[in-house]
C-alpha cells in the first residue's frame, strides 16, 4: 500500500480504545455501527476518529472480514476528502465497491457492508461523472445497494443522506421525466430523504452539507439562500473527532465560494 498523505489535524483528535468505546454512540449514531468486541478492529477505530486513515485501513484489514468496515470507511474518507490525484482516488473507492461486495456476501446482515459498496460507487460515480456512470449502469447499483442498507438498518441516517443525493445528482442529470422512468428518482422522495435522514442525526455536518447541494441541484439559485443557511449550521458545529473535522472545513470551503462576487 502506497503512503497515503496524513490528515494534518491529527493531534487534536487523539483516541484510545477506550475513549472510543466511551463515545462510541455519539461518534457511530449516522452509521448505526455496532460497537466491535475485537479488540483489534476497537484499535483500528480509534485510529480512524484520530485522522489516521492509512493506518486504520491496514489493521482493520489484517483482522478480516470483522474489521472490513472500519477499512472500507477510512478508505473512503481518505479518497473523498484526503487524496490529490484522482486517478488514485477512483482506484481506491474501487477497491472498497470490491471489498464491500465480497463483505456482503459473507455477511448479508450486516447494512455497511451495504453502505460503504453503495458510497464509494456513489463517489466513483462523482468521479467520473454522473452521466458517464448512469450510462454504465452504476447508478441502479448504487440505489440497490443504499435500499438494502435502509432495510436492514432504518435509523442509518448516513445512508438516507446518500439516498437523497442519488436522487438529486440523477435529476440533476438526466432530467425529472426519465430520473423518475428510468431511476425512479423524485425531488419529493430526496427531500423526504434528508428530512428523515435529519431527524435520525440532527447534528450530522455531511447530511447538513449534501441538503444543501441537493436543493441547489434540484432547484437552483432560488434555494441558494436556504443552502448557504445548512452550510452555516455545520461549519458552526464543533467536530468530535477528524471525520467531523474535514466535514466542516467542506462547510467553510462552501461557505467561501458561495461568497465569492460573481464575475
Amino acid at each position: 500500500m502506497k503512503h497515503w498523505n496524513t490528515f494534518s489535524c491529527s493531534q487534536d483528535y487523539l483516541f484510545d480504545a477506550q475513549r472510543v468505546r466511551s463515545q462510541w454512540a455519539c461518534l457511530h449514531l449516522s452509521d448505526q455501527e455496532p460497537l466491535p468486541e475485537n479488540p483489534d478492529v476497537l484499535a483500528a477505530w480509534a485510529l480512524f476518529h484520530s485522522g489516521k486513515f492509512q493506518a486504520a485501513t491496514e489493521l482493520g484489514l489484517s483482522a478480516g472480514m470483522t474489521g472490513m468496515t472500519v477499512a472500507n470507511k477510512a478508505t473512503c474518507i481518505y479518497a473523498n476528502y484526503l487524496e490529490p490525484k484522482e486517478s488514485n482516488k477512483l482506484r481506491l473507492l474501487q477497491e472498497v465497491a470490491e471489498r464491500a461486495q465480497e463483505q456482503s456476501t459473507v455477511q448479508p446482515n450486516n447494512a455497511n457492508a451495504f453502505y460503504w459498496r453503495g458510497y464509494a460507487l456513489g463517489r466513483y460515480s462523482q468521479g467520473i461523472s454522473v452521466a458517464k456512470a448512469l450510462a454504465q449502469g452504476l447508478g441502479t447499483k448504487v440505489k440497490a445497494a443504499l435500499d438494502a442498507t435502509i432495510q436492514l438498518q432504518p435509523h442509518h441516517a448516513d445512508a438516507h443522506f446518500a439516498m437523497g443525493t442519488f436522487h438529486a445528482e440523477v435529476i440533476d442529470k438526466v432530467g425529472v421525466l426519465i430520473g423518475h422512468m428510468t431511476y425512479g428518482a423524485k425531488k419529493d422522495t430526496c427531500l423526504q430523504l434528508f428530512k428523515r435522514g435529519l431527524t435520525l442525526a440532527p447534528r450530522s455536518r455531511i447530511g447538513l452539507i449534501e441538503y444543501a447541494n441537493a436543493l441547489v441541484m434540484l432547484e437552483g439559485e432560488d434555494r441558494l439562500a436556504d443552502a448557504t443557511r445548512l452550510y452555516e449550521q455545520s461549519a458552526a458545529l464543533t467536530p468530535n473527532d477528524a471525520l467531523e473535522h474535514l466535514d466542516v472545513e467542506m462547510a467553510k470551503a462552501e461557505l467561501a465560494e458561495n461568497a465569492k462576487p460573481l464575475r
